[in-house]
């Protein structure tokens, strides 16, 4: 039986591209854990993308993961469209580069590692554990 693992993640960026930075609230039973780090110069996807898979990461072991962002980029990116992605050699259905490619190739390899369940929720909406990962992301802002 595999361990439940919420984890609620958020990225944040001063200016996009510009000084950028990520923020995990991971949740195991009533334990929770704060996670946060940034990049001088980086995009807001970036760091969504970043959040999740920092999160993921710091897991240990395989776990049944409930992962709750704000980001319909991300979610819909790993759950719709990396099958695409990953077919057409990292280009989109207009042909395009993928943008965000070596990210998206490491979320891909950490979800693997998991049994995911991805969950969306409105940014800035009062949702407690969004909240938290937002000002987790800002803190994680290189000054």
């Amino acid at each position: 039986m595999l361990k439940t693992v919420e984890l609620f993640t958020d990225g944040a960026c001063k200016g996009n591209p510009g000084p950028g930075g990520w923020g995990v609230l991971m949740r195991y039973g009533s334990v929770e854990k704060s996670l946060c780090g940034g990049e001088a110069n980086t995009t807001n996807n970036r760091m969504e993308l970043m959040a999740a898979i920092a999160g993921l990461q710091a897991l240990k072991e395989s776990c049944h993961v409930i992962l709750t962002t704000d980001s319909q980029y991300v979610r819909k990116g790993i759950t719709e469209w990396i099958d695409a992605w990953k077919k057409n050699g990292c280009r989109t259905s207009a042909k395009a580069p993928v943008k965000n490619a070596d990210l998206w190739q490491v979320l891909d390899q950490e979800q693997l590692r998991h049994q995911l369940e991805w969950r969306w929720v409105k940014g800035h909406s009062g949702h407690r554990e969004n909240e938290l990962a937002d000002q987790l992301a800002n803190q994680g802002i290189p000054l």
